[in-house]
């Protein structure tokens, strides 16, 4: 009985993790209605920069950190402007075969200036893992999860209760009523852009945290997909309970299912219910009921 307890805790921590990579998923798409297949690759940039500024440029990590969340906000601020702002208005297509396009240069760039080689991601986060009477946990998925919860509360309260929040949802849905009544839209794209990146680099110091970084590490970022259409696209704080339920799926087939098989089937589960999901309730659990197809 310990043992499932293990699993199903460490569940939920793998589950969180995955839920703060969606949550750049839904703030994005929140905030401006695209949705981001680049996110993982997001991540990527924000992790090369934390490990340019950590390990290769010898900064100390008080200022190192900083300033790579100050870059990752850059490079939203810059993909927006350079990718987004002139695409208000168009359809949800062209701006999905953007975000895709997007993915293919990301990677490009990465490959040029870091190049292929794996490194070594700085351990910013303790790695002795904690452990009470039977249990095991991560220290650094238990850090993360807590982060994930305070920053999922504080973006659901910011959306639905500040007055900023709000602009930003309104001009999701209707862009063209939202310059008539002189909202700033691409204020609102570009935010939304920044706070994706950010929340990225976060990802990126949790899940990497003293492990190899590479261009495959940007796979995380398909992971979380499932768990944000879970959720449903609009929906905050629905990503805890979604990546909860994903990632103790996840766990429990990985040591229960994957001995007797010989294989990977955890790897597969997050996307085989996804599909399930968009074939039973493709708002999901807790998106709004307004269903558009790409």
């Amino acid at each position: 009985m310990s043992d499932f307890l293990n699993y199903v805790i460490n569940g939920v921590l793998l589950g969180e993790l995955y839920a703060l990579l969606a949550l750049g998923f839904v703030v994005i798409y929140r905030a401006s209605k695209v949705f981001n297949f680049a996110q993982g690759e997001l991540m990527l940039v924000g992790a090369f920069t934390v490990w340019t500024l950590t390990l290769g440029a010898g900064l100390p990590t008080g200022i190192a950190i900083p300033l790579a969340f100050a870059c990752s906000i850059a490079y939203g601020f810059a993909i927006e402007r350079l990718f987004f702002s002139r695409l208000i208005g168009e359809s949800v297509f062209s701006m999905v075969m953007v975000t895709i396009g997007l993915v293919i240069l990301i990677r490009g760039l990465l490959l040029v200036i870091w190049g292929s080689a794996e490194r070594q991601f700085p351990a910013l986060l303790p790695a002795t893992p904690i452990v009470t009477t039977d249990f095991i946990l991560p220290t650094p998925l238990v850090i993360g999860a807590a982060f994930t919860v305070a920053l999922a509360l504080g973006l659901w309260w910011f959306f639905n209760r500040s007055r900023f929040g709000l602009t930003l949802t309104a001009v999701a849905e209707d862009p063209q009523t939202a310059i008539a009544m002189g909202i700033s839209v691409k204020r609102a794209t570009t935010l939304a852009w920044m706070l994706g990146a950010a929340i990225s680099t976060v990802g990126a110091i949790v899940y990497l945290n003293g492990r190899s970084l590479s261009l495959v590490s940007a796979e995380i970022g398909l992971a979380a997909l499932p768990v944000a259409l879970f959720a449903g696209l609009e929906s905050i704080v629905g990503l805890l309970l979604a990546g909860a339920i994903m990632g103790i799926l996840q766990t429990l087939v990985a040591a229960y299912v994957d001995p007797l098989i010989g294989g990977a089937a955890s790897a597969t589960v997050p996307y085989a219910f996804m599909l399930l999901m968009l074939f039973v309730r493709p708002t999901g659990m807790f998106g709004w009921r307004t269903i558009e197809r790409v």
